[in-house]
């Protein structure tokens, strides 16, 4: 049904894709183009050097659909979109098990459903052509995995949760931030129940590690210096910290919008990245109140949907003022949510808040977009449902914890 729903709304926004602009400037696809080209992973902005601006895993899917059905063709375009409402509906999978885990089996079919008809999840799916919902759906499995092995000290469960912690940092770097929450939440509750935890941490981190090498070392030897994911953050950072308020984020300085920046990054990426970081940190030092400022801006934005009301603005961005109302009720049920879930499992509810917490705020200090957020979509269902279904989860715990001292005295 999830898949059903999201690519019903194909046709009527995957026209944006096929516009000469965004055909040129289609970032994935550039790599993807290059990819095929024999180039390697090239630059996402339009020019053929080496680059690692972009992780390489959905620029790899990107260039799978570009030789099956052509490169920055209509088919290739509403294939990967239509790829992309396969993963969003597939996560309805790993949220309905961690929602009964969590809460019990009712609470997990609400969950599902619910994901099945989430407004995001549809719109993003069908009209978004990015890495977001291979993420999205990576971090589903990650928090299911997490509340798994909180249970089980297998090696093999702590290497495949690990593995997939690094496939996902492949996807997009900022699911590293994470990690350690996930991982820390299930050793420690591996702890309380008596089994080895510390060589779980370990071989955890060791497989994430064995996973994005192969990626770290490419650039390496492509660049002769260590670059661990991407090597863009000056850009980023520059773009939202350079004196431009009336946006979230200083779109007509990047390459993509202005000449002169463009020759600039042509002579190089990583020169060109690394000026940018200079200009970036320069800027932050001169104007440390600005900067603070505009980095609540950010984190309000991320969490409410709320920049501006200023018609100007408004005239870009319509369609913010139902948006801040469905993020704030959003927000509003995840914090219930926590605050049910940690009368009964205080640990668990203290992890998820650390995920909350750490997920964006990267994107606090650079610059945010819509989609940044959408990858943790999942966790503010589950944290929904929680709200919502709180009473009966308790009861559901309650009787659980009855059958067991019940078998405890019979055993007696």
């Amino acid at each position: 049904m999830a898949f059903c729903v999201r690519v019903a709304v194909i046709p009527f926004v995957y026209d944006e894709w096929i516009t000469p602009y965004n055909i040129q400037h289609f970032e994935p696809g550039n790599v993807a183009r290059a990819l095929l080209s024999g180039h390697g992973f090239g630059s996402p902005i339009d020019a053929i050097q080496p680059s690692a601006s972009m992780p390489p895993a959905f620029c790899v899917v990107v260039a799978f659909f570009f030789a099956v059905f052509g490169i920055h063709t209509l088919k290739a375009m509403i294939a990967i979109l239509t790829f992309n409402c396969l993963l969003s509906a597939l996560a309805a999978i790993p949220i309905r098990l961690t929602a009964a885990k969590l809460m019990g089996r009712k609470s997990g079919l609400w969950a599902g459903w619910v994901w099945c008809f989430f407004p995001y999840g549809i719109y993003f799916a069908a009209e978004w052509a990015w890495s977001t919902h291979m993420l999205l759906l990576e971090i589903s499995w990650l928090l299911y995995l997490a509340l798994r092995l909180g249970e089980s000290a297998r090696l093999g469960d702590w290497a495949l949760f690990g593995a997939l912690g690094g496939f996902a940092a492949l996807t997009e770097p900022v699911a590293l931030t994470i990690l350690p929450a996930l991982t820390l939440l299930a050793a420690y509750r591996l702890w309380r129940s008596g089994k080895p935890a510390v060589s779980r941490i370990v071989l955890a981190a060791v497989m994430t590690l064995v996973v994005i090498s192969p990626w770290t070392i490419r650039n390496y030897f492509v660049f002769h210096r260590f670059i661990p994911m991407r090597d863009n953050m000056g850009l980023e950072l520059r773009l939202g910290n350079d004196g431009f308020t009336h946006h979230w984020v200083h779109a007509d300085t990047h390459p993509n919008h202005d000449a002169a920046q463009m020759a600039n990054y042509e002579r190089g990426e990583l020169q060109y990245m690394d000026h940018q970081m200079v200009i970036a940190k320069a800027y932050i030092h001169q104007h440390p109140g600005f900067f603070a400022w505009m980095s609540l801006r950010r984190a309000v934005y991320l969490w409410t949907g709320y920049w501006s009301f200023e018609p100007s603005y408004l005239k870009e961005e319509e369609m913010d003022p139902p948006n801040i109302f469905f993020a704030t009720s959003m927000l509003t049920l995840a914090i219930i949510g926590l605050w049910r879930l940690a009368k009964t499992n205080l640990a668990q509810s203290i992890g998820y808040a650390g995920v909350l917490f750490c997920f964006p705020a990267l994107y606090y200090f650079s610059h945010p977009q819509a989609y940044h957020m959408r990858p943790i979509d999942p966790l503010f269902v589950i944290l929904a449902v929680c709200a919502i279904r709180g009473a009966a989860s308790a009861d559901v715990i309650e009787v659980l914890v009855a059958e067991e001292d019940e078998k405890e005295l019979v055993t007696v």
